[in-house]
């Protein structure tokens, strides 16, 4: 049932309410390039005028100020955008006429023309001289003084701060906090995907102590459930599956996988060996079983079934999958669409996105199309014991290390080779002693073939050389390129004459990338208060929104680092913040004035996900299975 009510908006927030999607950009007289104007530019104008050259129209970017094809250029006595004036700025006039030969988008474009708020903020960036600025996620997070703000004896807190600073500047106010039946619920719901028990809850709301809620984070961050409620967030994001995907589909298993992502998030792996050990596990020396099964995340691609696709498309598309699939978790960024051409809206060029792709092109391991799979998977992979086995082969390998001590200690008596009663006593005595190592042996054996498995990468011996493919076609190969970072980002170190993946993964964890802390602290916000700092926490680049508090994202993203990258620390830190514990109880002020709550002046409200729909009813009925690890149940 939905329930609607009419709320009467008051006067002074009519303006916020016209502007819509604009709020985000218009708290401030000041006009900024990356909050206010690029984003127009990159709806309406970067698909012609924008980083592809292939497409690009009049040699004309308007992506960029300077260089011969920059917004600042002169051509024909025409220039597109002179700072300052108006009259002389080709673009104002494109903008603003009515001639269908002549506006800007033209209507073959199909975009919609620039609305009157748009054009107003274009006209006073170019008043005001019409400054560029670099992309603020390529950029490496600022390290900002605190807020110096009076919050009235809200909050001292960091985070607090920031979000405080934007309110007052919206005329909005914090809410009360929320009642503690509401805040233990919120609590367990967003850390562990379950509701609290009826003891937990009882407890919990007649516990008047102030550090009564920090011990409720701290005790529902130590459960294993935790992990579990972490682990399915980022196996959606990695394009994890029980099945191969396509037209038969059948069963694969990836267990380990799985259950080595629940196990990391429990045991607190710090977040940068969370990525090393997922792009490069295998390059480990001697690498554990645990990384081993972690760089899997490279092979989680769909499996294409025998006689539909051909073996060099079918790798082809592989490849393909695990630099979008990393573009994606990593970088926040649509980097496919560079697989055919430059990218239309950021500076990866299509010679960027095939230097990416060679780093995993070089995997030991034949198209899946081929036949003779073993259970749906195909090698390099290891054998991954559950419990039970490795509880046995422990046992096992314990009985054969005490009969090899046994038979160390059978003695070779003086004229052994002249006494045959001797002889044969001693040789059968080793020989009843080879027999049973070897039954034990033949035991691990049989556990290690029931055992599940895991594909891995595992490097050639030769590299594989990597083309650019034109218009993205696997049989039609370009440009031969090496493997690297893309360009228009700081340089990687290499380790050696050829980069490797754990260079990829150590670029990606270095301090000065722009974009990894950002994009993961981005996410784990999104799991708590429903929508990131960046609306579009799966798209950080041209097209993605710009962030509500940039500001807090970069100060989030320093002390995420700074922390060792600990996961269980930055998610107590959000939860322990006023603005979390916040009531979602809504006036007519605030929600005339911030709609999508994105100022966060209340507790956040969104939908339960199908998955926490789920266990709630088992768990509230005493049907769910507290069982950890292991095959997968079927809904």
């Amino acid at each position: 049932m939905i329930i609607k009510r009419k709320l009467k908006a008051p006067g002074h927030f009519i303006a916020l309410i016209i502007f819509g999607g604009l709020i985000l950009q218009s708290s401030s007289n000041e006009i900024s390039f990356n909050r206010d104007i690029r984003p127009i530019l990159s709806n309406k104008c970067f698909a012609c005028h924008g980083p592809d050259e292939n497409d690009r129209k009049s040699k004309l970017r308007l992506d960029r100020s300077d260089g011969p094809d920059g917004a600042y250029r002169t051509s024909d006595g025409t220039t597109a955008l002179k700072p300052g004036s108006l009259e002389e700025s080709e673009l104002w006039h494109r903008v603003i006429t009515d001639d269908v030969d002549e506006i800007m988008p033209p209507p073959e474009a199909k975009k919609k023309a620039l609305t009157k708020e748009e054009k107003d903020l274009i006209r006073k960036w170019i008043e005001s001289g019409a400054t560029y600025e670099k992309f603020w996620a390529f950029e490496s997070p600022k390290k900002s003084d605190l807020p110096e703000v009076n919050t009235e004896g809200w909050s001292t807190d960091p985070i607090d701060l920031f979000i405080y600073r934007k309110m007052k500047s919206l005329r909005l106010s914090p809410s009360e906090e929320a009642d503690k039946r509401s805040l233990i619920r919120r609590l367990s719901f967003d850390l562990t995907g379950l509701p609290p028990s009826r003891a937990e809850l009882r407890k919990f709301a007649s516990d008047d102590r102030p550090e009564a809620y920090e011990e409720m984070v701290d005790s529902l961050l130590s459960r294993e459930h935790y992990g579990e409620h972490l682990a399915r967030y980022w196996l959606d994001l990695v394009r994890f599956a029980d099945t191969n995907g396509m037209h038969k589909d059948y069963y694969r298993n990836f267990i380990a996988y799985r259950d080595w992502v629940i196990r990391a998030f429990n045991e607190n792996l710090g977040y940068d060996d969370f990525v090393r050990y997922q792009l490069a596990g295998d390059l480990f020396s001697e690498p554990s079983t645990d990384q081993l099964v972690a760089s899997g995340f490279n092979r989680l691609h769909l499996i294409i079934d025998v006689g539909t696709a051909l073996p060099e498309e079918s790798f082809f598309k592989n490849v393909t999958d695990r630099v979008t699939a990393v573009g994606t978790a990593f970088m926040g960024m649509t980097v496919h669409c560079a697989s055919c051409h430059d990218h239309k809206y950021d500076p990866l060029t299509q010679k960027d996105y095939y230097s990416l792709f060679a780093f995993f092109n070089n995997i030991d391991a034949k198209p899946e199309t081929e036949r003779g799979l073993k259970n749906g998977i195909q090698p390099p992979f290891v054998t991954v014991p559950d419990s039970d086995q490795k509880q046995r082969i422990g046992e096992l390998d314990n009985q054969i290390a005490d009969l090899q001590k046994k038979a160390a200690s059978v003695k070779k008596e003086e004229g052994l080779e002249n006494d045959s009663e001797k002889k044969k006593k001693f040789t059968e005595e080793i020989t009843e002693l080879n027999s049973e190592e070897e039954k034990l042996k033949k035991e691990i054996e049989q556990i290690n073939k029931r055992a599940p498995m895991a594909m891995v990468m595992k490097e050639r011996n030769e590299v594989r050389p990597t083309h650019v493919m034109n218009r993205g076609q696997y049989d039609d190969p370009g440009e031969l390129v090496s493997r690297n970072t893309p360009e228009f980002l700081f340089p990687m170190k290499k380790s050696g004459e050829v980069a490797s993946r754990m260079d990829l993964a150590n670029w990606f964890v270095d301090s000065a990338n722009p974009l990894t802390a950002r994009v993961a602290v981005n996410r784990f916000w999104q799991q708590l208060f429903g929508v990131g700092l960046v609306k579009t926490s799966e798209d950080l680049g041209g097209q993605g929104e710009v962030s509500s508090h940039p500001e807090l994202l970069d100060y989030l993203a320093i002390s995420f680092v700074e922390s060792g990258w600990d996961i269980k620390s930055l998610m107590k830190k959000m939860v322990m913040s006023k603005t979390y514990r916040q009531s979602s109880v809504m006036s007519a002020e605030k929600l005339a004035a911030d709609p999508e709550n994105r100022f966060l002046a209340r507790g956040s409200r969104y939908r339960m996900d199908a998955e926490m729909i789920r266990d709630r009813i088992l768990f509230t009925s005493g049907m769910l299975s507290s069982t950890m690890y292991g095959k997968s149940v079927k809904p």
